[in-house]
């Protein structure tokens, strides 16, 4: 990287929190030495940004919050800056992928989560994740043209592997599919990824792609990874995405990302320069 970093761009799971999804105290401090340094942080998941905005108050961060991988995009007092729904045909191929599969179906939708098998597996960490509770409907369709974010959720990971393999060939450009953890295979609009959502929280925030480094630690985070000026991966982050990076911290659970903070970006840090 030859330009100063001016916004550092993060993931929040297997990232900024811990597997418990806590913030630690040394997380919350790198976020104070950033704003320190005049270096902005700003927040991208796959979560819904009402799972992310908790986060991003405690760290007093004043910039916007990216959703659904950047499917939607809101400023700091929760104004849309940017909604990207998946389209329908795209939504309806995945939810028939997963009811072929076996696999459990949520839909992410007018600001709530939706699902029509409230047992899952997964329920309860994907509830205690995001802060708010799941709505069991009977059908999509009422909101299925305005998902926001689609999630087949599975313990059977190489399932999930193949789903998101055969997806991928049948929809092509028609929506962006990456599994966001082994047992989560997310669909979303093509251009709500983290490539996407890097480039437009550059833009909102006043910097360029090359003064904007960005931390992560799985398979939907290497679209950021390729357009930021500095990539890291955390160090317990797969092979392949640390294959992908310019540089590896320690694991989410060892205080990675204060570790990045401190070792890599900071010392990279060019002074503050606000948006216009």
């Amino acid at each position: 990287m030859t330009a100063p970093v001016r916004l550092l761009v993060s993931d929040v799971d297997g990232t900024l929190v811990t597997t418990d999804k806590r913030l630690t105290p040394a997380t919350t401090e790198a976020a104070a030495r950033l704003r320190e340094a005049g270096v902005m942080l700003a927040l991208v998941s796959s979560r819904p940004p009402r799972g992310i905005a908790p986060l991003a108050a405690q760290l007093g961060l004043e910039t916007p919050v990216a959703g659904f991988n950047g499917g939607v995009i809101l400023d700091r007092e929760g104004r849309s800056l940017a909604e990207r729904p998946v389209p329908e045909v795209a939504a309806r191929a995945a939810l028939a992928a997963f009811a072929a599969r076996g696999i459990d179906a949520w839909v992410f939708a007018d600001g709530e989560w939706l699902l029509q098998n409230p047992d899952g597996h997964y329920v309860p960490l994907e509830q205690r994740t995001i802060g708010f509770a799941p709505r069991r409907v009977d059908s999509f369709d009422p909101v299925i043209a305005r998902a926001g974010k689609l999630v087949g959720a599975s313990a059977d990971a190489a399932l999930l592997a193949e789903c998101e393999a055969s997806l991928q060939a049948q929809l092509g450009a028609q929506a962006s599919i990456h599994r966001s953890q082994a047992y989560y295979l997310d669909v979303t609009h093509p251009e709500a990824d983290k490539g996407h959502a890097l480039l437009a929280l550059a833009r909102l925030c006043g910097v360029t792609p090359a003064e904007t480094a960005c931390i992560g630690d799985m398979t939907n985070d290497l679209p950021m990874f390729g357009v930021a000026g500095f990539a890291i991966a955390m160090g317990n982050a797969p092979p392949a995405v640390q294959a992908r990076a310019a540089a590896v911290t320690l694991a989410n659970d060892a205080d990675g990302f204060a570790a990045a903070v401190r070792d890599i970006i900071l010392p990279r840090a060019g002074g503050d320069r606000r948006p216009a």
